[in-house]
């Protein structure tokens, strides 16, 4: 048995709630979704951490507007500097931002070397910005995070909501908890595909209509936080 599986379990201990934000494919929102109800539980007096575990397409940092040039603390394992009041941690400490053409195995390796060295120490919610899609890392996210309640993040369109049903599935086959749906980008009300939602009696627990000035706020969490994507996020906080 791999000692760092067991070394995950201890560094996990103390967190009551983890959440991974997962989406089932790229584009729909799920890091400003992860990012924004992170910051969201720190501004209503929880103790927060947020995990990019995105290897390929980090981004977390960038929404924050944190810089990535110092390398974390170590002490028996590596603290996660504070970011905005949140503890956080990405890859893009090690990686500085360059390209992660991680393959298989090296990838799970990376994953379980990041859970087992991170101390995230006593915490409300650990907020896990998870990969899009089904690959390696979302798989061994639900092997190892087992206690992880799933936020999904969709669009709605019918691609969306195609690969949606297949991750709630998958889900469901493994017995894992869903907390809910957040539908981002949401345009109007004339949808002619059925939402997975009602398919598998899973509640939607916030609708974001289209933000057009969020480009102008990511980089800046206080205006973020102001803005209509911001206000959601915090009605968010009460649901889950």
């Amino acid at each position: 048995m791999d000692p760092r599986i067991a070394a995950i379990r201890a560094r996990t201990e103390y967190i009551k709630r983890i959440i991974p934000v997962a989406s089932g494919k790229g584009g729909v929102g799920k890091s400003l979704v992860s990012t924004g109800l992170a910051l969201a539980l720190k501004e209503k007096g929880f103790k927060v951490g947020l995990m990019d575990m995105d290897f390929n397409g980090a981004s977390d940092h960038i929404i924050l507007g944190a810089s990535v040039d110092e390398f974390p603390e170590e002490e028996k394992g590596v603290v996660p500097p504070e970011i905005h009041g949140l503890r956080f941690m990405s890859i893009v400490y090690y990686t500085q931002n360059n390209p992660t053409p991680l393959r298989g195995a090296e990838i799970s390796n990376a994953l379980i070397e990041l859970l087992a060295i991170t101390r995230w120490g006593d915490l409300d919610y650990l907020i896990i910005d998870t990969p899009p899609g089904m690959s390696d890392t979302f798989l061994d996210i639900l092997r190892f995070l087992s206690r992880g309640e799933f936020l999904i993040v969709t669009t709605p369109s019918p691609l969306s909501y195609n690969v949606v049903d297949k991750l709630i599935a998958l889900l469901k086959e493994r017995n894992h908890k869903i907390v809910g749906i957040v539908e981002n980008m949401k345009r109007g009300e004339v949808i002619k595909v059925t939402n997975p939602a009602a398919k598998y009696n899973i509640p939607v627990l916030v609708e974001i209509p289209v933000v057009n000035e969020i480009d102008e706020v990511i980089g800046d969490p206080g205006k973020l936080m102001h803005s209509v994507f911001g206000e959601r996020m915090k009605s968010l906080c009460d649901k889950i």
